[in-house]
C-alpha cells in the first residue's frame, strides 16, 4: 500500500510561484488523513511558506508533511512550528564562483537572452541552490509563459554556464529559470533522501509532477523506480489526489474488516 505521495510544486500543486488554491489546500488536508505528503521543488523556503504553508487548512495533519525546498537539498518538518532538519548549503567560495560565472555567461549570451522588461532580481541565492529567473523573481505568469516556451532561449545560457562551472549541475527549471546545484542534485536524489529520512521505501511512494517527460525537471524521479503520475496542471493534480484518497480509504476500510488471527 502507498504510504507517501510526493509532489512537484509549480505547475503541479500551483501555478508558477502562485499560492495553492483553497481547493488544493482542502485536497492536501484529505490526503494527509490517509498518507504522508512531500513537496519537492527548486523553490526556496520563503516561497514554500508563501505558496503552501500559509495556505494550509487549520487542523491539517502537518506532522505528515515533508517539505523539501531547493530540489531536496533542504528538509523542513513540523513540530510545534516548522524546523529545518538539514541543509546542504554551498560554501562562500562556491557562491562567489557561481556569481562570477553568471556575470560572464550573461555577458557572453546577452543576444540570446533578449528581454523587454525585468521584474525584480534575476539571480537568487537559496543557500544550497542558485536560481536564475530570466524575467526576474516577481515576473507575472503570463509574461513567463510566453517568453521561452520551447526552452531554446535558456539553452545558450545553460551551455555557457556548464562550460564555466563544469563541476556543478546546471538545469532548466520552471518556465524561465535555471537552477545551479551540486552534481547529482535532482528529484531522484531527493526521493532517495526522503526515503532515508522517513523510513518509507520508495515502492510505497507515488510521485506526481507536470514535467515527467524526457528532459523535464521531474523526469529524474523515474530513475528511482517510483510509481509516477504525469499531470498537465493543478486541475489534473486535484483529480489524481481524489483518486488516491478514494483508493487508500477503501484499502484501509477493507483491512479494518479483515479478522485478525486468534493468538
Amino acid at each position: 500500500m502507498k504510504r507517501l505521495v510526493a509532489f512537484d510544486l509549480d505547475g503541479t500543486l500551483a501555478e508558477s510561484k502562485q499560492s495553492i488554491a483553497p481547493d488544493m489546500a482542502a485536497a492536501l488536508a484529505k490526503l494527509l488523513q490517509v498518507a504522508d505528503v512531500a513537496v519537492i521543488s527548486g523553490a526556496g523556503w520563503p516561497q514554500y511558506e508563501r505558496q503552501i504553508v500559509e495556505k494550509l487548512e487549520p487542523g491539517a495533519r502537518l506532522g505528515g508533511l515533508w517539505l523539501m525546498p531547493t530540489t531536496g537539498t533542504k528538509l523542513y518538518r513540523f513540530d510545534d512550528g516548522w524546523h529545518q532538519i538539514y541543509a546542504d548549503n554551498f560554501s562562500d567560495a562556491d557562491k562567489a564562483k557561481i556569481r562570477a560565472a553568471f556575470d560572464q555567461a550573461l555577458a557572453d549570451t546577452s543576444t540570446a537572452l533578449p528581454t523587454t522588461q525585468i521584474w525584480g532580481e534575476r539571480l537568487e541565492d537559496r543557500g544550497s541552490q542558485f536560481t536564475f529567473s530570466a524575467l526576474g523573481q516577481q515576473a507575472p505568469l503570463e509574461a513567463k509563459e510566453k517568453w521561452d516556451p520551447d526552452r531554446t532561449k535558456r539553452a545558450a545560457l545553460q551551455a555557457q554556464l556548464q562550460h564555466l562551472l563544469p563541476d556543478l549541475s546546471i538545469r532548466l527549471g520552471g518556465t524561465t529559470s535555471i537552477d545551479v546545484t551540486r552534481p547529482g542534485t535532482d528529484k531522484a536524489h531527493a526521493l532517495r533522501r526522503l526515503s532515508q529520512e522517513s523510513h518509507i521505501p520508495i515502492h510505497e511512494m507515488i510521485f506526481i509532477g507536470d514535467a515527467l517527460y524526457a528532459g523535464g525537471n521531474d523526469a529524474p524521479a523515474k530513475g528511482t523506480g517510483i510509481d509516477t503520475i504525469q499531470v498537465r496542471d493543478p486541475a489534473e493534480t486535484l483529480t489524481a489526489i481524489a483518486a488516491i484518497v478514494a483508493c487508500l480509504t477503501t484499502i484501509r476500510a477493507h483491512q479494518a474488516q479483515v479478522p485478525r488471527p486468534i493468538q
